[in-house]
């Protein structure tokens, strides 16, 4: 089956990873993006949807598995780092750098989007690259590329403070403890206009688990999500 593309840059990315047994047309599955079959209804293509589900997985046993084996720390640390290794940004960061976005296959709408949007299919693309790897090549093979590509963002991430996004470790730990969702009310604030202080409490159902003080409503609720992380799970 012919797929109009350029096989280079996915033959250039196989021996870049050191992937070339799994094939050009293996490797084209990680990079069907929905919308291009919206234009191009040839019979047997699917998206790689499923394999960006499977990816986003694979990332995250690894990396945690990595954290957990490496540092002594506390749990919710742990899940700041990983949070920060395995966010969208970073993801997408790492994909540009392989140049997947020269292998995507879009939809001649998509192939115009920036900002966000593009961030987001490149994260996506990765992830799905990650779990068609673990498929073909198993364990090793993805491990061998995410402590190459991601992992090894740790130091940085460490050293610029680039992980403490409380809000996003704060929830992860909460639904996964008690599948519900933090909330964030403003409790009040204070101040000329130019200078307000806001203070915002952050909920667990009914129960106000802490309280955080900012210049902005985000910072207070960063604020509030670290003073929660402290006080219940550190």
């Amino acid at each position: 089956m012919k797929i109009d593309t350029n096989e280079e840059y996915i033959k250039k990315l196989a021996q870049k990873l050191d992937i070339e047994k799994m094939g050009v047309e293996e490797l084209r599955k990680s990079f069907i993006h929905r919308s291009y079959l919206n234009e191009n209804h040839s019979e047997g293509l699917e998206s790689n949807e499923r394999l960006e589900f499977l990816g986003d997985a694979v990332l995250e046993v690894i990396v945690t598995k990595y954290l957990f084996n490496n540092f002594r720390y506390p749990e919710g640390e742990l899940t700041a780092l990983r949070s920060a290794l395995v966010r969208g940004k970073n993801l997408s960061n790492i994909a540009e750098m392989l140049e997947l976005d020269k292998c995507i296959y879009l939809s001649e709408g998509e192939k115009k989007n920036e900002g966000k949007a593009r961030s987001l299919i490149l994260a996506n693309t990765f992830e799905a690259l990650i779990g068609n790897i673990y498929l073909c090549l198993g364990v090793p093979k993805s491990e061998e590329i995410i402590n190459k590509y991601v992992i090894s963002k740790l130091n940085e991430i460490i050293e610029n403070k680039l992980y403490i996004d409380n809000k996003s470790a704060f929830q992860e730990i909460v639904q996964s403890k008690t599948k519900i969702t933090p909330v964030y009310k403003l409790i009040k604030d204070e101040g000329p206009d130019h200078s307000k202080e806001f203070t915002v409490g952050v909920y667990i159902g009914d129960e106000l688990v802490a309280v955080g003080t900012g210049s902005s409503k985000n910072k207070a609720e960063q604020e509030a999500a670290r003073e929660a992380i402290k006080k219940k799970f550190n």
